[in-house]
């Protein structure tokens, strides 16, 4: 009997220890093509006027961020926005919410917008050599429309994966009345959403890391009437104007020096 009970805790204890060094060892691909960046916030823009946006009036605000930049460019030739949202994650702390897991899809909508289906609802961009998959929405506040892109980098390097996960359930709720007035996003619907899981699987399958340094990036301007080629071009252009490749490293021992 004691036997027994010994091999069964010897077990549990083996496959504790499989459980937490697997990411480790299994996580661990990356784009040799590709040399790890941080893509850095411009705050001059030739021909651009910026303003600070405080985080607080975000609806990124619950995130737990190292460097956080929210602001809005208009263009003084032509009057035009763009609001700007980049937030870094230098650290991993398995008890801070996922820098990803609260994408517009699920904030925005939580926060009032109405969200419209689009196509294509995701575009490929090249920025500064970086390949990176945007997701592209249409939010909509009674008259005013917004066109969004968002997307990001692990670890210094493009996701293997869409951050699509919140996007069907994020639908439901914008037609969910009951669940705005509740407040809440209802984790149930997330539960059993295939596509919620999917960047858990495409990481899985790629072997490249969920965890680890992180960045977020988000851009959007305002659509008028059904013009979204000159949003996108709008969209597309300023990325290449905004965002500046540095060195992975480098950031990351000044955040450390800085602490």
């Amino acid at each position: 009997m004691h036997k027994r009970h010994y091999s069964i805790t010897a077990f549990l204890a083996v496959a504790l220890v499989v459980l937490w060094a697997f990411p480790s060892v299994w996580y661990t691909q990356s784009d040799t093509q590709l040399k790890p960046v941080w893509l850095s916030e411009r705050t001059n823009i030739v021909g651009w006027i910026s303003k600070k946006i405080p985080v607080a009036e975000s609806a990124e605000r619950v995130l737990v961020a190292d460097r956080t930049v929210s602001a809005e460019f208009t263009d003084e030739a032509q009057g035009r926005a763009v609001r700007v949202f980049s937030t870094k994650r230098y650290s991993s702390k398995s008890y801070d919410i996922g820098l990803f897991t609260h994408t517009p899809d699920r904030c925005w909508t939580q926060g009032g917008w109405g969200l419209e289906p689009i196509a294509p609802d995701s575009v490929s961009l090249t920025l500064h050599g970086v390949p990176i998959v945007f997701e592209r929405r249409l939010f909509v506040a009674g008259e005013h429309r917004e066109l969004v892109y968002f997307g990001g980098l692990v670890g210094g390097q493009p996701l293997p994966y869409r951050l699509d996960h919140n996007l069907s359930v994020g639908m439901k709720y914008a037609l969910d009345k009951a669940a705005q007035e509740s407040g809440t996003m209802g984790f149930g619907m997330r539960a059993v959403d295939k596509v919620f899981w999917q960047r858990i699987w495409d990481a899985f399958l790629a072997r490249r890391q969920i965890l680890g340094p992180k960045q977020f990036i988000r851009v959007s301007t305002s659509v008028a009437g059904a013009d979204f080629k000159s949003a996108d071009r709008l969209l597309q252009s300023f990325l290449e104007g905004w965002l500046e490749p540095v060195d992975y490293e480098t950031e990351l021992e000044d955040w450390l020096a800085g602490r």
